[in-house]
């Protein structure tokens, strides 16, 4: 049984649909090959999800002491977090709502045995 190191940004500005396609390149896939993915992603949340990453790469060196050669991101998982309401100015005095949400990201890394 290997170890399961995980990570966690919370409150990232994006809907968890845009952020679960970022995070759902990455699943199953090597540590360094995702970051590779990441790096070279058009999206603007991959940055994040990069920096989340690393965190936990960081978390399995440093607290467990796991080879990062060795490591895959075993889960990437995406939630909603709070929506922000505003109101836009519209024509003739009415008014619209508009919805700025919010997402947390959880990365579970973990160290795989063999090739």
């Amino acid at each position: 049984m290997s170890k399961l190191v995980k990570a966690s940004s919370r409150n990232l500005r994006t809907s968890a649909q845009k952020l679960n396609l970022v995070a759902a390149m990455i699943r199953n896939m090597r540590v360094a090959e995702a970051l590779v993915q990441l790096t070279f992603c058009s999206k603007r949340i991959a940055i994040d999800v990069r920096k989340c990453l690393q965190s936990a790469i960081a978390n399995a060196e440093n607290n467990m002491g796991l080879d990062i050669d060795k490591l895959v991101v075993n889960s990437a998982t995406v939630g909603k977090s709070f929506v922000m309401k505003r109101v836009r100015p519209r024509a003739r005095g009415r008014s619209a709502g508009i919805k700025k949400p919010f997402s947390n990201l959880y990365i579970t890394v973990s160290e795989k045995e063999g090739k």
